[in-house]
């Protein structure tokens, strides 16, 4: 019985410290944007085009202009498949 005169204070404490570090939480927005980060590696930056001295755009190795890096991704695959099935 007297080893309950222990745990309701470490109870208390506990639960005192989990209160405030919620409440630290949600006053530095820690919850604004759960979706996010979650989301931000499922999907590329685009990257800028980089412009020569004559302001036009740098080819890739195939003549096209990189705007999309999943269609150079695609492309690259494609060219790999073509040398295998020669």
């Amino acid at each position: 019985m007297s080893v309950i005169y222990i745990l309701i204070p470490i109870a208390i404490i506990f639960t005192s410290v989990a209160i405030y570090l919620f409440f630290w939480a949600v006053k530095t927005e820690q919850f604004d944007d759960l979706e996010k980060q979650g989301m931000s590696i499922l999907f590329d930056d685009e990257p800028k085009a980089q412009k020569t001295s004559n302001n036009e755009d740098i080819s890739n190795s195939n003549g096209k202009n990189s705007d999309n890096p999943k269609s150079d991704a695609i492309a690259k695959l494609d060219s790999i498949k073509d040398k295998q099935d020669h």
